[in-house]
């Protein structure tokens, strides 16, 4: 498989360049030059396969033989080992709990994969690779988790101060060793702004083998893919419609290659809180990212969605095959406010803030055309202390977050200044 650039000015690169190199020199993303087909009756055999062989299927023809398949069979198999269920939770509308993974987010996922696939590119390379990731709040944990420990890859991890959850900056910030942590003075926008900084640096990039674990990375994007495989083994019925809460937009990205792949969908609605440039687009076809608004759903704090190009790519820029095929909608704080109290209160069902954006989105949809449909939850209530604020009592902590009171945080503050960044970068050569 080649990957080209959605700029059109970098050379095409294999699915291991394109991992290693994380973004091309134009500063545009990896795009894969030809969408596999799945088999016809793939999806029709889903229940009689495990989470692993599908993962293996949905992935390998993107990697080809990159990977030995063994061992690719080995990365979907530590990919993908805990829970991805469907519950119902009314008649029309379920909802995929995506926050079972070691960091309680749906991220876990690509992390893992990405984290596999690049120790396997590393092994022999004879240089340290330095992984740089922007986040929102989820990403920079599930990162820190999926590569810790990793030899010959060290990960600098910038996330906006003040505007994560305190479970999450206790899983940015207290790993150590090779994950080295930087809380900075700015929005998640400054941040991806820096993180994107250092990967264009051509001067650093000669001094040290630089990547990027966000979703612009394919072997993020790529495996994201997945739990909607997952979801589909899992549900009954007519064709669903799926309600995707929208930040940076490699999930939805994810979900419409899946059905171009072959993966049965009637309609992706992209559920977004204040920051809407995608609705706003949707609307007047004019795209105009603005800065970054902070919101209850901090994680889709994105006033420039990376990923959006993809979503382009994919629809070849046609807007009005994009616009039959995707929805948009833009939920309020006090909205998801209620609606965390309204689900609870009918269903016994605690969402997370951004799991509440995606199932107000879904239910106004349905209000107004027939049909049913899922939302994916991407993280644990647990992680968002608004949502003890709102329902009186805080959710049952899994395990995992219990541990994190005793940690230590280690991060280091810097402003929102690239020099900084390039010196701590240059600093673990």
């Amino acid at each position: 498989m080649q990957y080209f650039s959605t700029n059109r000015r970098s050379p095409a690169a294999t699915f291991r360049e394109a991992v290693v190199q994380g973004q091309p020199d134009d500063k545009g993303l990896y795009f894969p030059a030809a969408i596999p087909r799945l088999d016809g009756t793939f999806c029709d055999r889903l229940g009689e396969m495990s989470n692993a062989e599908i993962a293996f299927e949905v992935i390998q023809p993107y990697i080809g033989s990159e990977i030995d398949d063994a061992r690719l069979r080995e990365i979907c198999e530590e990919t993908v080992n805990f829970d991805f269920p469907l519950v119902q939770l009314n008649e029309n509308i379920s909802v995929l709990e995506l926050f079972h993974g070691p960091t309680l987010a749906f991220k876990d996922v690509g992390a893992r994969f990405m984290s596999r696939c690049l120790g396997y590119f590393s092994k022999g390379q004879g240089e340290k690779t330095v992984v740089v990731v922007a986040t929102s709040g989820d990403t920079g944990g599930a990162v820190a988790a999926g590569f810790h420990g990793v030899e010959g890859v060290d990960v600098v991890i910038l996330y906006p101060k003040g505007r994560v959850s305190r479970i999450q900056e206790l899983q940015l910030t207290t790993f150590g060793g090779n994950v080295i942590t930087l809380e900075v003075q700015g929005s998640f926008d400054d941040c991806q702004t820096l993180a994107k900084a250092a990967l264009a640096d051509s001067d650093l990039r000669s001094k040290v083998s630089l990547t990027s674990a966000n979703s612009i990375n394919v072997a993020r994007w790529l495996p994201q893919q997945f739990y909607y495989f997952f979801a589909h083994k899992q549900w009954a019925g007519e064709v669903p419609i799926v309600c995707v809460p929208s930040g940076n937009f490699g999930n939805l990205a994810s979900g419409a290659l899946a059905n171009v792949s072959g993966l049965p969908v009637s309609k992706f609605i992209a559920a977004c809180n204040a920051n809407d440039v995608v609705p706003r687009f949707l609307n007047t076809e004019k795209y105009e990212p603005l800065p970054a608004i902070p919101t209850l759903s901090n994680a889709m704090d994105v006033g420039s969605p990376s990923n959006f190009v993809r979503i382009l790519e994919l629809f070849q820029h046609d807007f009005p095959q994009m616009a039959q095929k995707i929805a948009a909608a833009t939920i309020s704080d006090e909205e998801t406010r209620n609606i965390i109290q309204y689900v609870y209160e009918q269903c016994n069902y605690i969402l997370d803030p951004h799991g509440a954006v995606g199932y107000a989105s879904l239910e106004r949809y349905l209000e107004k055309h027939d049909g049913k449909g899922y939302l994916l939850a991407t993280a644990h209530p647990i992680k968002f202390d608004v949502v003890a604020e709102i329902l009186g009592f805080e959710p049952e902590s899994p395990g995992s977050v219990r541990e994190l009171a005793d940690k230590q945080k280690q991060s280091v503050e810097i402003d929102n200044d690239y020099g900084a960044v390039r010196d701590i970068i240059l600093s673990r050569i």
